[in-house]
């Protein structure tokens, strides 16, 4: 799966997912190995909801990931506070 977010970073397309039973849609910025050995991928959310309420900035376990599509929209430039070589992995696959 985590090749599908790897894709979707490098064209800048968006993603959709259900994720702890919300719906969501997300620009993904950067797909790695987090410093916890877990897949995930750091993505601005922007549609959908969350058990907090917010959108923004957040980090997804891909395998808590269901039903994921690429979508055909695309996104750029990279979102205001995104910085490159994100402290939250410690392999990055692909970032913008």
């Amino acid at each position: 799966m985590h090749n599908i977010i790897k894709e979707a970073v490098l064209k800048q397309l968006c993603l959709s997912f259900d994720y702890e039973n919300y719906d969501r849609t997300v620009e993904p910025h950067c797909v790695g190995l987090t410093t916890k050995n877990n897949y995930a991928v750091r993505a601005y959310q922007t549609l959908g909801s969350s058990s907090t309420g917010n959108l923004g900035w957040k980090m997804f376990e891909i395998g808590k990931m269901k039903n994921l599509k690429i979508l055909d929209q695309e996104f750029s430039p990279a979102r205001p506070g995104y910085k490159r070589g994100d402290k939250g992995m410690k392999t990055i696959i692909a970032e913008l």
